[in-house]
């Protein structure tokens, strides 16, 4: 289990190579949702749309940040789905709210003007939700393998004994006398 851990440890990505791998993944499964988005509100209501395909795209971009993006080596967990769709909640209400504004301002925007302003919103939320996959769900040490691992190292071993405070190294030596009229003998009973 140690090599297997290392291994994907080794082959994290850093920041740099991460936000590339998320931009192409998450930014083709946004790119792919939008026009999803526009083909399916023609039959539904958009915020509809948008949530079904939201949903939908989560559960896709989270396997795919989980197997390439950060590097986790497998499949996404249940927790790490459920903390991904939080995120994605979010981005959900940033996309909600940038068409409530773009209908606001002009009764009967363009469809090239939509996806620019859904597209838009999507990217200033997908570079938080990045953040945010990055440091919390997908951090590292954060999976349960490592929970484990740190439950069974921190677990009290019968065999060894840890000192609660450990003696600082400049402590004083301190002389005990004993006096002359006890012996060898009664002191070694004593001990």
């Amino acid at each position: 289990m140690e090599l297997t851990q290392s291994r994907r440890q080794a082959a994290a990505p850093g920041a740099f190579t991460a936000f590339a791998r998320f931009v192409l993944c998450g930014g083709g499964v946004g790119l792919a949702s939008s026009f999803a988005v526009a083909a399916l509100a023609r039959w539904i209501p958009w915020g509809l749309a948008n949530a079904l395909i939201t949903a939908a795209s989560t559960v896709l971009a989270t396997e795919l940040h989980a197997r390439f993006t950060f590097g986790a080596g497998g499949r996404a967990t249940w927790r790490q789905h459920v903390q991904s769709a939080g995120s994605a909640a979010a981005t959900y209400v940033v996309t909600c709210v940038a068409m409530v504004v773009l209908h606001l301002l002009l009764a009967a925007p363009g469809a090239v003007l939509e996806q620019a302003v859904y597209l838009s919103a999507s990217a200033l939320a997908g570079v938080a939700r990045f953040v945010a996959l990055r440091l919390v769900v997908f951090a590292r040490g954060n999976t349960q393998e490592a929970t484990v691992a740190v439950r069974r190292a921190s677990a009290p071993d019968a065999t060894a004994v840890r000192p609660v405070h450990p003696a600082p190294a400049t402590a004083p030596a301190t002389a005990v006398r004993v006096p002359a009229l006890v012996g060898r003998a009664t002191l070694c009973r004593a001990a």
